[in-house]
């Protein structure tokens, strides 16, 4: 009976006791891996109610600076250093939009007191010191809807907005009545405020067909509206994508990358990027492709690998500013074939190790 229950004691210490190894795993799963991954993300509507920012914008940059890297360790809980993010959100940026205090045509008598015996302008310092003798004491930001008689090779009228501002007068381009026309008005107006931020984004691509404009590109517009029986000119902003313009809103897209420091997302500039066959040619190690880094070789020390990459990238990259930053992949023969990485910024003109 004895061995009875002593054979039930040890199955029940077999049965109830833990396995010892039990917490090591626990303590490993709980362990997150640490990987380095790359993103290239743009903001949702969903992302800025999580960041609290009701409004669905940044109201400067410093702001999303801070903000941000919290919002990405969240993102990605389990990428470490090396890590990069280009993030592409809203940035509150505001515009003045105007609305004309001042409608004004010049007369001919205009130009003969101010000695132009033609009747007509022929520079900008001509508008504007006729501006300065009609309005002697301009409120800051009084506009002036201008219409006046312009030579540059031939006499045209033209309708322009100026705008004092802080002292001097800034033009605002207006329309011509042939343009208004090329938009599909009879008059030299629009009929409603829909019309007009329909019909202009798509007329400032010609208009400004030869003027370079870059993406974030913000220019002002007076434009003119027939309501109610009588017409009154408005200024209105437009920026351009690349591609188009739009009706500016008082935001625009803003995008800062940031880098994962081991411990911290930062806002970093640095750019992956991978030799090319070119690239080794040009260093020559066109033959294999790769470094050669064994004892004895002529990459084998770090620095011989530093001046390589440098003169790879400056030969790529020459408008690179100081303090670019790259994260350069390269192939290696140690005996067998590897990927190595390097660091490395841009340091009084040239490339070296981070």
């Amino acid at each position: 009976m004895k061995k009875i229950f002593l054979l039930l004691a040890v199955f029940s210490m077999v049965f109830t006791s833990c396995d010892p190894l039990e917490d090591i795993y626990a303590e490993l799963d709980a362990v997150p891996t640490v990987i380095s991954g790359e993103a290239t993300i743009t903001l949702t509507d969903d992302d800025y109610s999580e960041l609290d920012l009701n409004y669905g914008n940044f109201s400067n940059v410093d702001d999303a600076k801070t903000m941000l890297p919290g919002f990405l360790s969240n993102k990605y809980p389990t990428w470490g250093k090396e890590s990069l993010a280009a993030v592409t959100f809203k940035l509150y940026a505001p515009k003045d939009t105007e609305r004309s205090l001042e409608i004004y045509t010049v007369s001919s008598a205009d130009y003969s007191a101010g000695g132009h015996s033609y009747g007509n302008f022929d520079s900008l310092s001509d508008i504007t010191e006729f501006l300065d003798t009609k309005y002697t004491s301009p409120a800051n930001r009084l506009l002036v809807s201008l219409t006046y008689k312009y030579y540059s090779g031939s006499v045209a009228t033209l309708n322009n907005g100026f705008l004092y501002v802080n002292g001097g007068w800034k033009m605002v381009e207006g329309f011509t009545r042939d343009e208004y026309n090329a938009m599909g008005e009879s008059y030299p107006n629009f009929s409603s405020e829909t019309e007009a931020m329909t019909k202009i984004p798509v007329f400032l691509l010609d208009k400004f067909k030869f003027d370079n404009n870059e993406a974030g590109d913000i220019t002002a517009i007076m434009y003119k509206l027939y309501v109610s029986g009588s017409t009154k000119s408005y200024v209105a902003n437009f920026i351009f994508d690349g591609t188009s313009w739009s009706e500016y809103k008082n935001v625009k897209n803003e995008t800062i990358k940031f880098g994962h420091d081991g411990t911290n997302w930062v806002p970093d500039n640095t750019i992956k990027y991978t030799l090319t066959a070119a690239d080794y040619t040009l260093v020559g190690n066109g033959n294999y492709g790769n470094f050669d880094v064994r004892a004895g070789k002529d990459e084998e020390t770090e620095s011989s690998r530093v001046a390589k990459i440098n003169t790879i990238l400056l030969n790529n990259f020459p408008n690179d500013a100081d303090g670019q930053k790259y994260l350069v992949s390269y192939n290696i023969y140690n005996g067998a074939n590897g990927v190595w990485q390097l660091a490395v910024i841009k340091t009084g003109g040239a490339y070296v190790k981070q």
